[in-house]
Formats: C-alpha cells, structure tokens, sequence
C-alpha cells in the first residue's frame, strides 16, 4: 500500500514537468482557436456588413438612377412647358394684335358707314333740292308755252301741240310759213331761258295716202321745225326728230277739220334732271 502510494507519486512527479511544459501549448493553441473562431466570425460579420452595404449600395444606385430619370423628365417638362408658355404668349401676342386690327378695321368700317350716310344724307337732301327745282321749273314752262300753243304735261314731260290752230301745214306739205317762224321763235325764246332740257320733235299727217309716203312726209315736217328752232338758237344736240306718219292720229275721223288736226308736230319737252335723276 505504501509502496503503491509512493509509486503514485513517483509517477505524478514524473509527468509534472511535462505537463508543465504542454501548459502553454495548450494556451497558445487555445487562443489561436479563439484567435480563428474571433476572425472567423469577425469576416463573417464583416461579409454580412459588406453584402448589407452592397445592397443599400445597390438600393441607393437604383434609387439615384430612378431620381435622375425623374430629374430628365422633370427637366423635360420644364423645358416643354416652357417652350409651350413661349409660344403661347407669342400666340396670345398675335391674337392680341389681331383684335387691335381687327378693331381698327371695325371703327373704320364705321367712319366710312357714317360718312357714306352722311354723303347719301346729302346726296338726296340735294336731289330732292333739284327735283323741286326742276318741278318749279316745268310748271313754268308749262304755264308760258301754253299761252302760246296747246301744251299738256304727261308722265314723260310736256307735250306741245302744234297743230292746224298753231302750226299750219298745207295738205302734202313740209314748209313753214311766215307766221309759223314767229310763233316757233317765241318757243324758241321761252326754251332758251331754260336749261336740262332733251326736246324731240314729232311729225304727224293725216290719213290720206300710204303708210310709206306718210312716214316721209312726217319726218319732213319734224325736220323743218327742228331746223328752225336750231336757227332760233336752241342747240342741235337737244333736239331730236321721229315721224310717225298716220299711226298716231290726234282725232279720229276723215273729216277736213279732223284732217287738219292730224297734220301737226309735237314737240315733247323732257327734263332730264326728273326724268333720269341727274
């Protein structure tokens, strides 16, 4: 027992040394484990960190891609509204100065619509002027040739008779007489006091002879009347001649007195200021 005890020490005291030299080994080992594991774990915390910041990296990126697509388009529209806003107040611009235009044009329109109505205001202010003038006019005229021979006022104008009372012409004949000259220069010098005047002087015969002879015949009478009033004075240009044979007789009947009165000229006096509003 003794024996077993004391080799039980021995054999402690033998591997004391040993044991003590492994000691530190173990430590070193022990700790360069820990050392391992720490920086094991450590990279892995580490790669976990790095991943974790990739992705916010990435998240970032696309998020900055994504604000910079926005800022393009919101660049875009700026531009686009800008340019819109440019021609929108060229437009407005134009329209503007259209509607001035345009106005001036309407006030214009009206200048020259009231002038217009006050010109034609005065235009037949003035015409109704002249027309009374002119009517005053023919009564006179009417009143002073029919103190010399049968006158009449129709639509037209004034009709002057000449016929067998007044203006005697013998049977078949054209020729003036004596006294036929004097009464024509008495019409003469009424007329010529007168002024706007258009005379036509028109022959006239009985029913006797043909149609042909009788329109020859009238034109002769109305041309030898016509000249006598030139030679009186009345310019030619007023003057104008037209037979008409037996067509238009004065009475009716082949009497000697209804005849007579058939063998005429009218002289029809025409104002041309009533007649066609000169």
């Amino acid at each position: 027992m003794a024996e077993m005890t004391s080799l039980s020490l021995q054999s402690d005291d033998a591997s004391g040394p040993a044991r003590g030299s492994r000691r530190p080994l173990v430590v070193l080992v022990t700790l360069l484990i820990l050392s391992v594991a720490g920086m094991g774990l450590l990279s892995y915390q580490i790669l976990q960190r790095t991943r974790a910041l990739e992705r916010q990296l990435a998240t970032l990126s696309g998020k900055a891609d994504a604000s910079t697509s926005f800022a393009r388009q919101a660049m875009e529209r700026a531009v686009a509204a800008e340019a819109a806003t440019r021609v929108a107040a060229e437009g407005r611009h134009v329209a503007e100065t259209q509607a001035a235009d345009a106005r001036q044009q309407a006030d214009a329109a009206r200048q020259e619509a009231t002038t217009a109505a006050e010109a034609a205001a005065r235009a037949q202010a003035e015409a109704e002027r002249i027309r009374k003038k002119a009517e005053a006019e023919v009564s006179r005229l009417e009143t002073a040739l029919g103190q010399i021979a049968e006158t009449r006022r129709t639509a037209l104008g004034l009709v002057m008779n000449l016929g067998s009372d007044y203006l005697k012409f013998e049977f078949d004949k054209a020729e003036l007489r004596p006294e036929d000259r004097e009464l024509l220069s008495r019409v003469a010098g009424i007329l010529m006091t007168s002024h706007d005047y258009m005379i036509s002087v028109n022959g006239h015969t009985d029913d006797i002879g043909s149609d042909a002879y009788n329109q020859t015949l009238s034109e002769r009478r109305a041309e030898a009347v016509r000249d006598y009033l030139v030679k009186s004075g009345l310019p030619a240009e007023i003057l104008s001649v037209e037979g008409h044979g037996k067509a238009l007789p004065l009475v009716r009947g082949s009497s000697e007195a209804a005849r007579a009165r058939n063998r005429r000229v009218e002289l029809g006096i025409v104002n041309i200021q009533i007649r066609y509003g000169r």
